[in-house]
């Protein structure tokens, strides 16, 4: 449900917005130096998703199953932040690595970091 209209987005985006400057000297950078930076990649893109979830007018009424659809319409929004979070995996991991990365575990953990993010929210 979530997967098929995200991806979409995604590779609307990807292609709309082109990749990321790649920033002098990342590749000199250490793994845990590596792994802070997609660490605050993710975040910063999982925030956005979360807050731009939080504006819907539609999020007080929503339904469990219904966080899918706020998500994929958080998309546009945040266009920047996922795709600075894809980019900065292939930069990091090699190409292709931030595609991989935002399809399966990111999708695959989204919607219950929105909701964690979001519980306050709601009530």
């Amino acid at each position: 449900m979530l997967l098929a209209p995200l991806a979409g987005a995604v590779l609307v985006m990807s292609i709309a917005t082109g990749p990321l400057i790649e920033p002098p000297g990342s590749t000199q950078m250490t793994a845990p130096q590596k792994n802070a930076a997609m660490q605050a990649l993710v975040r910063s893109a999982t925030e956005c998703i979360a807050r731009a979830v939080t504006g819907d007018p539609r999020f007080g009424n929503r339904l469990p199953s219904e966080l899918g659809d706020l998500i994929v319409g958080s998309m546009p929004t945040c266009v920047r932040p996922v795709q600075a979070m894809i980019d900065g995996y292939d930069r990091y991991l090699g190409k292709g690595a931030g595609e991989a990365f935002f399809m399966g575990p990111y999708l695959d953990v989204l919607p219950t970091e929105v909701s964690k993010w979001t519980d306050g929210a709601a009530r």
